[in-house]
């Protein structure tokens, strides 16, 4: 299980909380390049190849069974990058978004944003015509990925396997929701992998 923490987490907390849900995964999150502790300067680019970078080097040192990409709010446009280039066994993505310009686009209206916006992620184009297995993880209340970026992801993967919405979450509490350790299962169980 490969963790791919939001903006405002980092991977020590994404591995532990990717434990606790799954305690018989081997679980490896990374610190995005530029975040504390890592050096460098953040950028989309850097993430993704960053991630093929870990990913390589996870699956030469474990020689795992299966890889589950598991991606968190910003994490999730990160994870479906991956999953363009390396081939995985799934992706569970909570509170993902269709493109990253969109949703800032959509917090600052009245700014150009498009023009302005310098490192997009686009799940949206990296999952269309894909054969991977998705679930989707959404907050219902969730005001910084709005339910209108997750129905474009939505309607652009081919194999959703699973997909929920929390109806009393928002983005950030999510994580804290009591039904989210159940979602998560489900949505593992969903790709065909065993808690």
């Amino acid at each position: 299980m490969l963790g791919f923490s939001g903006n405002a987490t980092n991977a020590a907390s994404t591995a532990a909380m990717l434990h606790h849900l799954y305690p018989d995964a081997d679980v490896v999150a990374f610190h995005y390049r530029g975040y504390p502790p890592s050096e460098g300067s953040p950028s989309a680019a850097a993430f993704v190849e960053d991630a093929a970078t870990i990913l390589d080097f996870t699956r030469a040192r474990l020689r795992p069974a299966r890889t589950i990409l598991a991606g968190f709010s910003v994490g999730s446009g990160v994870a479906a990058a991956l999953a363009a280039h390396r081939p995985v066994d799934g992706l569970i993505l909570v509170t993902p978004f269709d493109s990253l310009g969109a949703v800032a686009a959509g917090q600052y209206p009245w700014l150009p944003v498009r023009w302005l916006f310098r490192h997009d992620l686009e799940p949206t184009e990296a999952l269309r015509g894909s054969r991977i297995p998705v679930a989707i993880l959404a907050a219902g209340r969730d005001r910084l990925v709005v339910p209108a970026r997750t129905q474009g992801l939505r309607v652009a993967i081919p194999h959703l396997t699973y997909d929920r919405t929390i109806a009393e979450a928002d983005h950030n509490d999510i994580y804290s929701h009591p039904d989210f350790p159940e979602a998560m299962d489900e949505a593992l169980r969903s790709l065909g992998a065993q808690p």
